[in-house]
């Protein structure tokens, strides 16, 4: 029996300035370690391969060195060939661009049945930059910012899609957008994305996320709604008010400064603090009633783990499901065409414990119920 070739790169830096509010890890890698940042990319790619795990024995994973992909492989037992060794003056925690293209130039002559990427939208587009779309991929989503269509819901959805592959399921391959933004303006506040060209990827729509649909809601009226109900049913508990334009809307209406593309908390309608990281919502939250306001992303439908790792499985457990409002209008929810929102908040098992139904805001006194289900979980 043939095995199966599966090529594995992992950015380390990839989402480390997530959790301490940086929008980003491009260029700013030793600034978020210095604030407390810790690398994920490898706990999510072990995530993904711990699913394939059963299958290892069919497996032959050809990788780069050390925290790149070759001691993830061997700690989980898989078979494993090297072909890139991290640059010389690297370490693991300061590997570069270059190291993910030579890697990804040195798995083109591997006879790669599927390249296994963890990491955010510059990951994907370095590799998109060497492969084009000679090479069938799938990205474990691992960064701050996932506008790219190449990437699986989960890291969990990216083993299903694996196994499925693995077990000699029928899938077909698709062309999907790689896509990034311009950094350094969404630290300030604005989204810029740029489509770069395509790459293949399994054609599983369940596991496979939709590009992130952009703008901001056209329907003020409607955002202004959603924001008065908020108000209205605001009690004497922090408020966190997580990034997008629906949330935003809340701030708005409360004539307050709004961080966008990040999280603040208010208290009493009043600031209590901006553009917080993941620990300093740990520390004021220690034993005081708090709320979580929220929206989904456009297009993918995710609540949690695209663009507010700030919210970390520490503080989701702390606060408890009952106390997250999910605000969205409903041309988002109508634009899901029936799927179901996700949660990717890093924990596997809070992912699960977050399933079911919940009240959505869609205007003043107005509300849909709609379930929050990772597919994958449902199936794995």
């Amino acid at each position: 029996m043939k095995r199966f070739r599966l090529g594995l790169i992992i950015n380390p830096l990839a989402g480390l300035g997530g959790s301490v509010g940086l929008k980003g890890s491009d260029n700013v890698a030793e600034l978020a370690i210095s604030r407390g940042a810790e690398a994920k990319a490898g706990l999510r790619m072990k995530q993904a391969l711990t699913v394939i795990k059963p299958f290892s024995e069919q497996i032959d994973i050809v990788t780069a060195s050390g925290d790149m992909g070759e001691t993830l492989a061997v700690e989980l037992g898989f078979s494993v060939k090297c072909v890139h060794q991290i640059s010389p003056g690297s370490s693991n925690n300061n590997t570069s661009a270059v190291d993910t293209k030579q890697t990804v130039k040195a798995l083109q002559d591997e006879s790669l049945d599927l390249l296994l990427f963890a990491g955010g939208d510059g990951t994907a587009r370095d590799i998109y930059s060497v492969v084009d779309d000679s090479l069938p991929v799938l990205g474990v989503p691992a960064g701050v910012k996932i506008h790219s269509g190449v990437y699986a819901i989960t890291p969990n959805a990216a083993g299903v899609v694996v196994s499925m592959l693995l077990q000699g399921e029928l899938v077909s391959l698709m062309s999907a957008d790689v896509m990034d933004i311009d950094e350094e303006a969404f630290r300030k506040g604005t989204v810029k994305a740029k489509r770069f060209g395509e790459m293949l990827v399994p054609a599983e729509p369940r596991y496979i996320q939709a590009v992130k649909m952009g703008g901001k809601e056209v329907d003020e009226l409607v955002l202004a709604d959603i924001a008065a109900d908020v108000i209205n049913q605001m009690e004497d508990e922090l408020y966190i008010i997580g990034s997008g334009s629906t949330v935003a809307a809340v701030m708005e209406e409360l004539n307050l400064g709004n961080t966008l593309l990040g999280v603040d908390v208010i208290h009493e309608q009043q600031i209590v603090a901006s553009d917080v990281t993941a620990n300093q919502l740990l520390e004021l939250t220690q034993n005081k009633p708090t709320k979580l306001v929220i929206t989904l992303i456009g297009g993918q439908g995710h609540i949690l783990g695209r663009g507010n790792q700030q919210l970390s499985p520490e503080l989701i457990k702390r606060i408890g499901k009952d106390n997250i409002i999910i605000l969205a209008t409903k041309t988002k929810l109508k634009a899901l065409e029936g799927r179901p929102l996700i949660v990717d908040s890093g924990d596997p098992e809070l992912d699960s414990a977050l399933s079911g139904y919940y009240k959505i805001t869609t205007g003043y006194h107005d509300y849909v119920m709609y379930q929050v289900a990772n597919p994958d979980l449902l199936e794995s």
